[in-house]
């Protein structure tokens, strides 16, 4: 089990990214990173066609540290199987990855993932050796309705109801309010640590280790707002969509954790 907290930033590149953008984008950042705080972990998640691309640049890397790693940003619910275009978690460990990002607001709302569906691939995730980033997050019409901590709470519950007690090691949170994500919009550093602390409290009535559990603040996340929001008590990190395509702007973020 951990004994601290994990400091993380984890880059999501989506549905973005190549073969030549791989080969400039992971040296450059790479070379950014070289004075990086040694307790930080910085995940690299590209689209699943490009993990081993990404796997090849860092460790062809010979000053490469192993807080650099790398993840997918899906699998599938299922172990494996006639499951056409879904990768399963074993796949993810095959291609060395250490995370996988799971429940973002993006597979909610447009391919119409249930908790429960979250909820079996955080299993199938956890039992294959790899860490979880489980995503939560209000929308805005939840938030304007005063319900963003119990809608939080209630995914938190229902997205972790299948963690083996001795798995909790292998879970990370990232709460990301659905309103903040891609609109250049962010939640104050106040209202983010309001709802990140809430979500520890949900833990401890789980009888997790609430203490140990890294998690991230996700939602425009810049090089401009992520000191004021990493250096919250309860944000250990972020999610990171739009500035982890700049090498540039992604390293500034990472070095404010």
């Amino acid at each position: 089990m951990r004994q601290h907290r994990q400091r993380i930033v984890a880059g999501n590149w989506k549905m973005h990214g190549s073969r030549s953008f791989v080969s400039e984008y992971v040296p450059a950042l790479l070379g950014k990173l070289d004075t990086l705080d040694a307790d930080t972990r910085v995940v690299l998640i590209p689209p699943s066609i490009y993990i081993g691309e990404v796997r090849a640049q860092v460790q062809n890397r010979a000053t490469q540290q192993p807080r650099i790693t790398w993840g997918a940003q899906n699998v599938s619910a299922e172990a494996e199987g006639a499951f056409t275009g879904e990768i399963a978690a074993e796949m993810a460990r095959d291609q060395g990855c250490d995370y996988c990002i799971v429940g973002h607001s993006e597979r909610r709302h447009l391919f119409a993932e249930t908790d429960e569906v979250v909820a079996a691939k955080v299993e199938q995730i956890v039992a294959h050796g790899l860490t979880a980033i489980v995503c939560v997050g209000e929308t805005l019409s939840q938030r304007q309705a005063g319900q963003a901590e119990q809608v939080v709470a209630r995914q938190v519950e229902a997205c972790l109801a299948k963690v083996p007690g001795n798995s909790w090691d292998k879970i990370v949170l990232a709460y990301e309010p659905v309103w903040a994500i891609g609109t250049g919009k962010t939640a104050s550093a106040g209202d983010a640590q309001a709802i990140h602390a809430s979500i520890r409290k949900v833990l401890e009535n789980m009888q997790a280790p609430a203490q140990t559990i890294p998690l991230l603040y996700g939602g425009s996340v810049k090089p401009d707002n992520a000191e004021e929001l990493f250096a919250q008590p309860d944000i250990d990190g972020g999610l990171v969509g739009g500035a982890s395509l700049d090498a540039e702007s992604f390293s500034a973020i990472c070095r404010a954790c």
